[in-house]
Parts: structure tokens; C-alpha cells; sequence
């Protein structure tokens, strides 16, 4: 479960037999990950379009387990560009387990709120409360896999860290169903292309990057 595709990107590169259902989600695919089978879904930013998702799934597929994927921030600095991160807890809905692999990876608690973490400021103070990630769709994910009595995982791959603050403040490129407008961004960044187009460029590569080594290391995991 991620909330964009291209969160997804560099696990599909893993993916056998991939086949594309008719499901009324973002971006949904049917496939084999090391021979077992698995379902990858992305409908977008946040903890309502997450369950929606996990729901629609559960119409169509007989689940063993769910895992939380995706890009995350850094609140400390001990995680750096395009580390792995495994949670050992979302905070304020319980633990979450931790796969076997031979690729190296943080742990900590991870922190999920519907809202985008954008200045170094932010992200200062709620590394205070001991979180040491934040994201926003792995508490929805967390609570359907207490729900349905099934295992749960959360493992992101760090894009932006503690000490950086995004060109852009994105809650505001969000429509009301909480999907980034791409026309928004686009839009706001023509209003000063000269600061806002180099740094949206670096985070496009970093993003890219972050994608290919979570789906890496989540090709070498076991759950």
C-alpha cells in the first residue's frame, strides 16, 4: 500500500506476472514478488484515500498480510537521503513487525498525520516527541491490519531529511478529496520559477532514487 505509483516504481522492477485489475483505485497491479503472490495499490495522499483502498482490496483479494510503503521524512538526524526505514511503532496505534532481509535499514517510530511535513521547523519540533519518521497513510493501514487480525508492517524510504524544508508548501496544492493537484504545483512554482523549478528538479531525482531502494530492499525482504 503506497500513495502514489511512483512510490511504488522500484518494487515493480521485482515484480513477475504482473497483471492490471479493474479496481476503481490510482493505480492497482496484481503480480509475484520472489515466487509468493502480492498486490500493490497506490490511491493517494493520506489516511482516508489509504483505507479506501485497503477496502477495495478486500472486496477482491484474500489478504496474509499488509504493508505500508512509501516515502517518508526524516525527524532526526540520524536518518539520511533515501534510507530505509522500518517502524517499529506508529505512534498512537500500536506496534508493527520488521521483515528478515540482508540489506541494511533504521528502525523507530514513525509518525502518520494527514498533513505534509514541509519546513525543517516542523519537522524539528515533532521529532521532540521521540517519532523518529513522518508520513501520512501508515496509521490507516495500521488500524485495518488490527481490524482484520492480520500482520502489519511499515517500511519507507526517507526522501526529505530533518534540516530540509520543501520549495513548496504542499498542503495547500491538495484538492478537497486530499489528492495533489499537479496543476497547482505547476502554477505556484511558475510564480517564482527561478527558486522553486531547480529544487523540485533535485527532489524529482532524490524521489527516484528513494524508489529504487525501497524496492531493493523490499525484494530482499521476507515476511
Amino acid at each position: 500500500m503506497a500513495a502514489e505509483r511512483r512510490e511504488l516504481a522500484g518494487l515493480m522492477a521485482h515484480v513477475d506476472d504482473v497483471s492490471r485489475p479493474d479496481w476503481p483505485l490510482d493505480f492497482a497491479r496484481v503480480g509475484r514478488l520472489n515466487g509468493m503472490p502480492v498486490v500493490m495499490v497506490a490511491n493517494g495522499p493520506g489516511p482516508k484515500l489509504a483505507g479506501t483502498a485497503l477496502d477495495v482490496v478486500k472486496e477482491h483479494q484474500n489478504m496474509t498480510g499488509l504493508v505500508s510503503i512509501g516515502f517518508c521524512g526524516g525527524l532526526q538526524v540520524s536518518l539520511g537521503p533515501c534510507d530505509i526505514f522500518v517502524a517499529t511503532e506508529v505512534v498512537g496505534v500500536g506496534p508493527a513487525l520488521a521483515p528478515t532481509s540482508q540489506k541494511s535499514f533504521k528502525t523507530g517510530r514513525l509518525l502518520s498525520i494527514d498533513r505534509v511535513i514541509s519546513t525543517a521547523a516542523e519537522k524539528v519540533e515533532l521529532g521532540k516527541s521521540g517519532a523518529e519518521a513522518v508520513e501520512m497513510e501508515a496509521a490507516a493501514v495500521a488500524m485495518r491490519a488490527r481490524d482484520w487480525r492480520l500482520p502489519f508492517y511499515a517500511i519507507r524510504v526517507v526522501t526529505d531529511t530533518c534540516n530540509e524544508t520543501f520549495p513548496l508548501e504542499f498542503n495547500q496544492m491538495r484538492r478537497p478529496d486530499g489528492r495533489f493537484s499537479r496543476s497547482r504545483i505547476l502554477g505556484t512554482a511558475l510564480g517564482r520559477p527561478f527558486v522553486v523549478f531547480p529544487e523540485l528538479i533535485k527532489l524529482n531525482k532524490r524521489t527516484k532514487r528513494a524508489a529504487e531502494a525501497l524496492g531493493d530492499f523490499l525484494a530482499d525482504s521476507r515476511f
